[in-house]
């Protein structure tokens, strides 16, 4: 119809103009490759929706809609997640014409993120995104409000939600999405459900009364999706003029997620580091073998024994870091739903494992030498990632607190400067060996303990790095990360596996951290 009756579209977009609608959406919502057929069929019909909507809706704001390829990303379906990244971006070039980017009625948070890439990288428009949640309060995928609304924010100018639900079902997804981004947010329901002929059982009066709970709370931009006639958008005109934007219950906390799983650094969590081929034969030759298997069993096995993150790391001499990094995550997230740290000093490694990360991650790490910012900032930035800093620059570790604590200045400012919040730095402020150190393990304490008094900003410690070159490690790992919780650590990262550590975490977090800290050793060590 776009390319052959344009003005049976072009009547459509000029009711819902003239009822009061801001935004005109374009009509190609499935005008991509995948579902056309062919790149050169679907260029021809973005270009004709996109140009027949300018034409109709003079004055309006149109934006080029992206909806589902219509297919499974790996590993459920047989697209990858770069070839839906391409066929989102041969959309996004065709329609440039508009004056936004509307990408909704996503259920898959990976495929969201493809569209969403796609769209930064081949447009400067600004662009809007929604997922689609059901009555469960996820998506058809499982993804929570929770995880979409930290993975998608740093992507998108506005993220919210569409179809699916009438207003009224969709009110509590709505109010979680609010809680957890600082974008504007959006909302464009169904007119309820409907019967077998089609008729809606929302009226635009019910649907418009049922909205102005959206506004109340906070929303700033509604709509409708199916079912909504230009009544409805008529009447979202008349309540939405009534209005002035509302305050959100938004407060910008530390959290990181994968697609099923968010984590909130509302205390001590713990980091599974077991993912590292150092000292691990199995893990470098599955590695070097390409077979991902093995760290994924590693990943499952610490989420088991009571990690809540797990480090990744495929750090090995003559292999292809990127190509490793990125394959690992790929496979652990498929079959671990804990968030990951992505854990390389090699910044092309990092950007591969970013790529393919589904969620919100924590780059591990960044150094306060120049060229290691400049580096990891921007990729961190670009994805939407928290970033730990070590305290350690082009002189290497210093030996004092306070020259490592200028050196933490000097990464929470630079990464301010990229753009990412304080709520997303981590400081690591250097665990080094006994053997050779001495007097390292307190002055790492001491410095993480000034860093965050002076920063506001989350302590890390890699904890087995004290034990190095030391009999009895164990022993001396639970002994550290007890000073550290003291000392006011909040992500240590170390073996899960570790019973005696496990249980000196335990006992040092009920004795420094309070009544659910002492409930939970209790419950745990009571009998």
């Amino acid at each position: 119809l776009n390319a052959e009756r344009p003005e049976v579209i072009a009547e459509i977009h000029r009711e819902y103009a003239e009822a009061g609608a801001d935004v005109i959406t374009a009509n190609t919502f499935g005008a991509n490759e995948v579902k056309v057929g062919s790149r050169e069929l679907s260029d021809k019909l973005v270009r004709a929706g996109v140009d027949v909507a300018k034409k109709a809706a003079d004055g309006k704001f149109v934006a080029l809609d992206i909806g589902p390829l219509g297919r499974l990303l790996e590993p459920m379906g047989d697209i990858s997640f770069e070839g839906a990244y391409e066929a989102f971006a041969h959309v996004v070039e065709a329609g440039k014409g508009a004056d936004l980017i509307i990408i909704e009625t996503m259920s898959d948070l990976q495929e969201l993120r493809a569209a969403l890439l796609a769209a930064r990288e081949h447009s400067s428009l600004p662009v809007l995104c929604s997922m689609t949640f059901d009555a469960s309060g996820r998506t058809f995928m499982g993804v929570d409000p929770v995880c979409f609304a930290l993975t998608a924010s740093p992507l998108a100018d506005a993220i919210g939600v569409n179809c699916s639900l009438g207003p009224k079902q969709l009110l509590p997804v709505v109010k979680t999405i609010l809680q957890n981004t600082p974008k504007p947010v959006l909302v464009q329901p169904n007119a309820g459900l409907p019967d077998e002929k089609m008729r809606y059982d929302v009226s635009a009066e019910e649907f418009a009364e049922a909205s102005e709970e959206f506004l109340k709370a906070g929303v700033r931009i509604v709509g409708g999706c199916c079912g909504t006639t230009p009544e409805y958008t008529r009447k979202l005109r008349a309540l939405a003029d009534r209005y002035r934007p509302q305050r959100t219950e938004y407060r910008p906390r530390t959290a990181v997620c994968s697609a099923a799983k968010a984590v909130f650094f509302d205390g001590i969590k713990i980091a599974g580091e077991r993912i590292n081929p150092s000292g691990k034969a199995d893990l470098e030759a599955a590695l070097r073998a390409g077979e991902y298997w093995c760290a994924a069993d590693m990943a499952l096995e610490q989420a088991d024994e009571g990690a809540q993150l797990i480090d990744v790391n495929a750090g090995i001499a003559g292999i292809d870091e990127a190509e490793a990094l990125a394959g690992t995550v790929a496979e652990v997230q498929s079959a671990c739903r804990l968030p990951l740290l992505l854990d390389s000093a090699d910044p092309a490694a990092l950007a591969a494992a970013l790529r393919v990360y589904c969620g919100k991650a924590i780059v591990n790490s960044a150094t306060g030498a120049d060229a290691s910012l400049n580096a990891v900032l921007p990729l961190a930035k670009k994805y939407g990632a928290a970033v730990i800093g070590l305290t350690m620059d082009e002189r290497g570790i210093p030996g004092s607190a306070a020259e490592r604590v200028k050196i933490a200045e000097k990464i929470a400012a630079a990464a301010e400067r990229y753009g990412i919040p304080r709520e997303d730095i981590f400081i690591d402020c250097v665990t080094t060996p006994a053997a050779t150190d001495p007097g390292g393990a307190q002055t790492a304490l001491d410095a993480m303990r000034e860093a965050k008094r002076k920063l506001g900003v989350k302590a890390a410690l890699g904890i087995s790095n004290i034990s190095y070159g030391m009999p009895a490690r164990g022993g001396m790992n639970a002994a550290y990360l007890a000073a550290a919780v003291f000392a006011g650590l909040d992500l240590p990262i170390f073996n899960p596996c570790d019973k005696e550590a496990m249980r000196a975490l335990a006992a040092a977090k009920a004795a420094a951290c309070g009544d659910e800290e002492r409930a939970e050793y209790i419950e745990k060590y009571g009998k």
